[in-house]
Formats: C-alpha cells, structure tokens, sequence
C-alpha cells in the first residue's frame, strides 16, 4: 500500500521538535518558504473551511498546500518523488548559501559548465511562444521552461541595439517595466544584470502520481489529509507510464532548441525513473553513463541508503550524468548506434503468432471489403 513519505520536506516518521515546527508553519525547506504545493499545486490545495480538525492546525490560513514530497509505493523501498522542489529549486537564494539542496544545486551549475566566477541570472518557468512561416504553413513553438540560466553582466545600449535590432528608447521602456536598474555613464546608459553569452535550459522532471480514489481516500489532498490528523493514510500509487511519455514527449525538443541556441539542456530526474525509462523503453540510460555532456543529458540524483534515516531533511547526494546523442547518423547504418530518440520505441515486439492467438479468442465485430 503506498504511503507518504516525505511531507513539507522531513520524512513523516520524523517527529522531532524541528520537523513539527516546520509542518506547522507549512514551509518547504527547499525553497525557504510557503509550500507551494510543487507539481501539484493546482489540484493539491485544501480549503480549511472544510476540514476544522485541519484549520485547528493551521489556524492562521484559510488554504493549505498538500506538503506532499514523495511517495513509497512500497516499504523499505526508495522513495518516488513527486514534487519538483524536492529535486531542485535554483534562484531563490544564493548559490551555495541554501541549507538544503547544495549538492544539487552545485552538481548542477557544474554540469552546465560556464566558467568559474560566471556571474549567472535565473528565470523560472519561461513561456517561450514563437510562431514563423515556413512554406507557407504557420508553424508554432510553444514550450514553457522550468528555468533558463544565462550570463549577466553591464551592457551598454549601443551593444543592446546592436545584438536585438531594436531601437532604444523602446528598448529601455522594456528593461524598465522588466524591473532592470538602468544607469547612465558618460554618454550611453548601461543595463545592469543584463543576459549576455550563451543560455541553458534546466527542466525538473518528478513523478506523477495515478490520481487517487476519492471513495478510498487516496488522493493527495486526502492521504495528507489523513497522514497529519490520524498518521494512518494511503497515499495514491505512481503513474509510471504518464512520468516517462511526459518526458518523452519534450526530450527531442528541449535538448535541440538548447543546442540551436548554443547551449545545453540539463534534465534533472531521479534514479528510479532512469530505472524504469530503461526497464520500458528500448533506451536502457546506463549504456550513456559518464563525466561530458553531449545532445541530451539527464543528471540523476539519488536517495541512497539516506532514506532509511529516521529524521532530518534528507540531501540528494548521489548524482551521475547521462548524457548521449539525440539520433543515430546515419539513419539506415546496419548497426545504427543508441541514441535518445530510443526513447520512444518500444524495447520488446511481440511475435505475430502472439498477436494471432489474441485474436482467435474474439471473432471480428463487423467486415469490410477492400476498393
């Protein structure tokens, strides 16, 4: 039966002083801040009016964030975790200066690789919508990033005119809504914590979970529900299959667009979900364990044995780099190479005489003949 393991960031074993304090104040440790309830914020959130044993708890608010960090689908196993703040946040401190999440954080900015002192800004969840004419078919990208990282520094407006195309009266109107400091030296103004140089793209991919029961009491909402009054839950079951095609169905397009601008694209994910892309898929991720990033890269972090640890925020302190090419070249090789792109084939084929024998259990529903 799947169980909660990990709520507002300590394992819910955890009963010490330090961990109660923190779940009643409903802080993310991560973040250093409110829970904001993570990948599941929209569907997480408890109207308190509607629980008084709850609000009793939390008598200062109105709503609450489900706290759900991660999930034990089974004892003694590793941990799924299903909120992308548990993995890694970026930005909203210092690097180096967070308690938590500073061999995540550090791994990460490493993988990237810009050179050591880069001065680098972080912007969180980037909608990019570009729309372009080819052949006279309107073609979209529409892509939401969880983070892009690039260098910033003081840019001069003759250098901001000459990169964008763009006229500056028009262009500083931009930089100021966008809350840039804008300071005049000699006779051209300066943007200060301009982006300049080459970005990266971080994306954070965690578990989703199968939805839950509302009859049994096993959706998020519910099982947090019943973990913080009664300590007795169930908590809903992994949804493997949504984790892996939502990843699958990003991957090609979120390592190109990096590369096409110059730079690279870092998949943080988890060791159990590397697990099951190589257990499903025709992509076993292990063949591309290694030190140098390539087209696309997925930086694992893991639990370890650390989960058997009966207090404390665990750290994520186990990480490897796999990293490959996106397809195969050529193509029609004999012995085409592994590449990414295996991903989205299937790692079996069942035989023919298999498929005959479903058949033969049920006749055909209607016939139609050919033209």
């Amino acid at each position: 039966m799947p169980q909660i393991f990990e709520i507002f960031g300590y394992p819910i074993t955890d009963k010490s002083e330090e961990a109660e304090n923190n779940r009643g104040a409903a802080r993310c440790p991560f973040m250093g801040r409110d829970c904001d309830g993570g990948g599941n914020r929209y569907a997480s959130q408890i109207d308190l009016s509607r629980n008084k044993a709850l609000a009793a708890m939390f008598p200062e608010r109105s709503k609450l964030a489900s706290g759900v960090c991660s999930i034990q689908v089974l004892p003694d196993t590793t941990p799924w975790i299903v909120c992308p703040r548990r993995l890694l946040v970026l930005g909203r401190e210092r690097a180096g200066a967070r308690t938590h999440q500073k061999n995540s954080e550090a791994k990460t900015l490493q993988i990237i690789g810009y050179p050591p002192g880069t001065k680098i800004g972080v912007w969180p969840e980037v909608k990019v919508k570009y729309k372009e004419t080819v052949n006279d078919l309107l073609i979209t990208f529409d892509y939401t990033f969880d983070y892009i990282l690039m260098p910033i520094g003081s840019v001069s407006q003759s250098a901001i005119e000459q990169s964008t195309g763009g006229n500056w009266s028009e262009l500083q109107r931009i930089f100021e809504a966008g809350g840039y400091t804008i300071a005049k030296r000699g006779r051209e103004y300066y943007v200060e914590d301009c982006p300049i140089g080459i970005p990266s793209i971080i994306e954070i991919m965690t578990s989703s979970t199968s939805g839950g029961n509302k009859n049994k009491r096993t959706t998020i909402p519910m099982a947090f529900e019943d973990a913080m009054l009664r300590g007795t839950h169930e908590a809903p079951g992994i949804n493997y299959r949504q984790v892996w095609a939502r990843m699958a169905s990003q991957l090609i397009a979120k390592s190109e667009i990096a590369l096409n601008w110059g730079g690279k694209t870092i998949w943080v994910v988890q060791d159990v979900l590397v697990e099951y892309i190589s257990a499903t898929t025709a992509l076993n991720v292990r063949h591309f364990l290694t030190e140098h990033t390539s087209e696309v890269n997925l930086l694992s972090f893991s639990y370890g044995e650390a989960f058997h640890a009966p207090k404390g925020v665990i750290d994520l302190s186990q990480a490897e780099l796999f990293a490959g090419p996106i397809s195969s070249i050529p193509k029609d090789a004999p012995k085409p190479k592994p590449s990414f792109q295996d991903i989205t084939r299937s790692p079996i084929c069942p035989p023919l005489s298999f498929l005959k024998g479903l058949l033969a259990k049920r006749k055909p529903t209607n016939q139609v003949v050919a033209p």
